[in-house]
């Protein structure tokens, strides 16, 4: 299965062509209030009263079993089944599993915690193989957690994607004949359910708290609760999904590996609507479908993600399993506003362009100086990159390193002074920078060219950055153009260094031309690109990249470099496809 051939078909955005300003808006974190309230609340599930809150009655069965429609890992279910829990680039053996244990990789602990296993171990298992492992794992887990309210394996989020899960996978972990074990299921998936109904809105805005109103209106669907919870748990999901996800369907986080997870979590919800035979509501079939859009707009041309603010490509197989689960013939988002990144496709060519300001504080932690940043891939091939990040998989690699992944530098665009377009401090949150995007596309006689600017220079050196890129409708030609325009704003004199980057895949290799302005770039076993430059003195230079299992991998730049005078000056580049 491809993406390419159905992901860009014509027609009407709802964007209205010519010039658009994109802001931030919002530029500050959690506030103190905000995250006092959250801690309290944390804090509150060690009271008696809390306790007292989770009893009720215990449900006898399950009202329906959803089938999860996500596919899932046939080599992770494989490993578990021989005995090793395998996720992220952590491996524990199955048998010294403890899930009281503290300090592991976050992304391990919520792929443990969640029972997102569950779905690795049904691709690799039948029910009669698999239910042994699922259904001590689970009693394993009952036990160190059923009756302790605590962190991390209570949180919210965490319960509201253990409850899709264990609904779906319930003939995996209540298959047993024991009466003992399958009333303790049940009874600890009541308690979670109740204690999502109080602690779904004290996640903070985002994926998590979308994740938590998810289980609380499966939990409805599914385990008990009735039209009360189903309608707390609409509404609640209403309220999330408005606080989370812009207009065209993407979140406000801009990270394309939690817009995966968000496609992902809906098809699951959207299938335990079909399974409970109730009507998919409008509010989420919507959500859903602009999710995907938003999710397909950053997909290049191997059918994997495109890398921007902390994120890597991630897996082929995944973003294909997502998009398969939503059930939806969908289209990629060429334009869009709050989302920020602008799709150019032409045939085998896809360019994928940051068009709008990093994500606010409180959207993101780890947000990303990339604006104006673009990526470009030939067919299954990519061409130019940026550095990526760990995506999930935190701890992965150095924090050292996972700070410098972050900077403007390590995405292909233009620095100036070697400094970020977006500051980031030493704490790791962004600060001044980039506020305003003035953005404009035009896709009219089949030549398709964005042009966007941004702030992020002026306060320090009174200059605007604008890029202005064209693709060919055959796809066999990006013109460019690097403009650094004066601000009305007064600056200091005396020329400012700046270099115009281009990351290349690893599989790209470089042959300089004699006159220091233009480069052979061969993809290997198949296309050659020519690259030139104008304005700047062109080299090739060491870089890195980062792919979908987080693992770094040496690879090469074009650094195209000089000084530019107190009024600015242009650096015009171009790729074409030779042959």
């Amino acid at each position: 299965m491809s993406l390419m051939d159905p992901i860009d078909v014509p027609g009407d955005d709802g964007i209205e062509p010519g010039k658009r300003l994109i802001r931030v808006g919002d530029d500050r974190g959690l506030s103190l209030f905000e995250r006092l309230g959250y801690r309290l609340h944390r804090m509150a599930w060690r009271t008696p009263l809390h306790r007292l809150r989770l009893r009720g009655r215990m449900p006898l069965r399950l009202l329906c079993v959803p089938k999860d429609p996500v596919a899932g890992d046939k080599s992770a279910g494989a490993a578990l089944l021989s005995g090793t829990m395998r996720h992220g680039g952590t491996e524990l053996a199955v048998a010294e599993l403890d899930f009281t244990t503290l300090g592991r990789p976050a992304d391990f602990d919520r792929y443990l915690h969640s029972f997102a296993w569950l779905r690795d171990l049904a691709a690799a298992a039948t029910r009669e193989r698999g239910a042994k492992i699922a259904e001590a794992l689970t009693a394993r887990w009952i036990a160190a957690h059923g009756e302790t309210v605590s962190e991390p394996a209570w949180r919210a989020d965490l319960w509201g994607r253990r409850i899709l899960f264990w609904t779906a996978y319930a003939p995996y972990i209540l298959s047993s004949r024991d009466p003992v074990y399958r009333s303790s299921v049940l009874y600890t998936l009541a308690r979670g359910a109740r204690h999502l109904d109080r602690g779904a809105d004290k996640v903070a805005p985002g994926l998590g708290r979308i994740v938590a109103w998810c289980g609380v209106i499966a939990a409805a669907l599914v385990v008990q609760g009735g039209p009360a919870r189903l309608r707390s748990g609409e509404a609640g999901l209403a309220r999330a999904l408005a606080l989370a996800m812009s207009d065209d369907g993407g979140l406000v986080s801009r990270a394309p590996i939690e817009q995966l997870a968000l496609v992902e979590t809906l098809s699951q919800l959207r299938a335990v609507y079909i399974a409970s035979r109730r009507e998919v509501p409008e509010l989420l079939a919507e959500a859903l479908a602009a999710a995907l859009g938003a999710l397909l707009s950053v997909v290049l041309g191997d059918d994997e993600l495109s890398s921007w603010q902390g994120g890597n490509m991630a897996n082929r197989r995944r973003v294909l399993a997502a998009v398969a689960a939503s059930g939806i013939d969908s289209r990629a988002l060429r334009q869009a506003r709050g989302w920020g990144y602008q799709r150019l496709h032409a045939r085998q060519s896809v360019l994928v362009f940051d068009a709008a300001p990093p994500p606010p504080p409180r959207a993101l932690s780890g947000g990303c100086a990339s604006t104006l940043a673009f990526e470009l891939s030939d067919g299954p091939n990519r061409l130019i990159v940026n550095c990526g990040g760990v995506g999930e998989a935190i701890g992965a690699i150095p924090s050292e390193l996972v700070f410098a992944l972050r900077t403007t530098a390590a995405h292909s665009t233009l620095t100036l002074g070697d400094r970020n377009s977006t500051a980031i401090h030493p704490d790791g949150s962004l600060g001044k920078g980039v506020a305003e995007v003035e953005m404009s596309r035009d896709d009219t006689a089949g030549i398709l060219r964005v042009e966007a600017s941004h702030d992020g220079y002026v306060r320090r050196y009174g200059l605007v950055h604008e890029r202005r890129l064209t693709l060919s409708p055959d796809g066999r030609s990006v013109v460019g153009e690097d403009r650094l325009i004066a601000a009305e704003r007064r600056r200091k004199a005396g020329p400012v260094p700046f270099t115009v980057r281009f990351h290349l895949a690893p599989n790209v290799e470089v042959t300089p031309t004699a006159d220091g302005q233009g480069a052979i770039l061969r993809l290997r076993g198949t296309n050659v690109w020519q690259f030139r430059c104008r304005g700047g003195q062109l080299s090739v230079e060491d870089s890195l990249w980062i792919d979908g299992e987080a693992r770094p991998h040496g690879t090469l730049q074009l650094a195209v470099s000089g000084e530019t005078p107190p009024d600015g000056m242009t650096i015009s580049w171009e790729l074409k496809r030779a042959g």
